[in-house]
């Protein structure tokens, strides 16, 4: 039983395999992964995406368990745990633009640089012990991009 729970938190963990598909950058293929399938199903859609306020929560909730599961004393954030780049890869999908090319791809850079650079104290966050620090760097990093976003999306169509 454990070894299977063991085995199900991983394949959870590096998303689905995700992680395992390339040694380097991982994160950022997971996050590409999960902005892909996004733009897949829900391409030119102009309605705000309501599914997001329930996906991105299981999905970190689901991370923080599986990510401490799968994280060591050595290895406190190992590269090979990418569910919290898909969580925060969905929630800076949160964008009010329909769904195109162009808001996906700004989505994903803006995701991208915000989780690299952890401005504005998202990196205290990873401080937080066993998942919930792994987890919420990344969620709080999406959620800057997601307001970067709509607030350009306004801006623009306020000039405009």
């Amino acid at each position: 039983m454990i070894r299977t729970l063991n085995h199900v938190s991983l394949a959870l963990a590096t998303g689905l395999g995700v992680a395992y598909l390339t040694p380097l950058a991982k994160a950022t293929l997971a996050s590409a992964v999960t902005a892909a399938v996004y733009a897949v199903i829900f391409w030119g859609d102009d309605r705000f995406s309501l599914w997001l306020f329930v996906a991105i929560p299981a999905v970190f909730l689901i991370g923080v368990v599986v990510s401490a599961r799968v994280k060591s004393e050595e290895d406190p954030d190992p590269s090979k745990v990418v569910i919290d780049e898909v969580a925060g890869q969905l929630a800076a999908l949160l964008i009010l633009a329909p769904v195109g090319w162009w808001s996906v791809l700004m989505a994903f850079v803006l995701f991208r640089v915000f989780d690299v650079l952890k401005p504005l104290g998202i990196r205290r966050l990873e401080q937080i012990p066993n998942g919930w620090g792994i987890m919420l760097d990344d969620l709080a990093a999406g959620l800057l991009a997601a307001a970067v976003i709509n607030a350009a999306v306004l801006i623009f169509n306020s000039v405009t």
